[in-house]
């Protein structure tokens, strides 16, 4: 990502308030958060085809030792998804930790939407949360996709995002 130039930041900011609008609503707001990930502890990857940006992410500086990474984000342009695109970015970012020492790579996928995507959304999760865990549908929410990529959840954050929407924590061993 700092080998792009502006025109091509400003496609990953687009890409990122396309794709998740909730938590980038403004052009501004991604190009805020662009920047503040664009330092050297960070490793942030994008998919770019001649001038085109398909997509980009991110693991943040490792925590824990060194031992934790955190992928974020992870924004593909819908044009480019379900095309191997965000597959073959997580996969470059996952090589990434384990080349930095990483024993396991983790990320927040949030519930936030007015419907709720997921079985997660609307549900009680202080009652029996093993069985709703083990009942797990993604629906039509970002988690099927790295449920796919063999990410499996470690916890839940009820409420998160208000009544009723949670934030859902995946990780997945390096």
């Amino acid at each position: 990502m700092a080998k792009l130039n502006d025109s091509q930041l400003n496609q990953a900011a687009e890409i990122l308030t396309d794709t998740l609008n909730i938590g980038y609503p403004t052009l501004k707001d991604a190009m805020e958060e662009i920047k503040e990930l664009l330092i050297p502890e960070n490793t942030l990857l994008a998919a770019v085809e001649g001038d085109e940006v398909l997509g980009w992410g991110g693991i943040l500086a490792p925590e824990y030792d060194g031992n934790v990474f955190e992928l974020h984000p992870l924004a593909v342009s819908e044009k480019h998804q379900d095309k191997g695109t965000g597959r073959a970015i997580v996969e470059a970012l996952e090589k990434a930790a384990r080349e930095q020492g990483g024993l396991t790579i983790w990320l927040g996928a949030d519930d936030e939407g007015e419907e709720g995507e997921t079985s997660l959304a609307d549900a009680d999760l202080y009652d029996d949360l093993p069985s709703k865990l083990a009942e797990f549908d993604p629906g039509t929410h970002q988690a099927g996709f790295y449920v796919k990529m063999g990410y499996k959840i470690i916890g839940v954050m009820p409420d998160a995002n208000g009544p009723g929407r949670p934030d859902i924590f995946f990780g997945k061993k390096l």
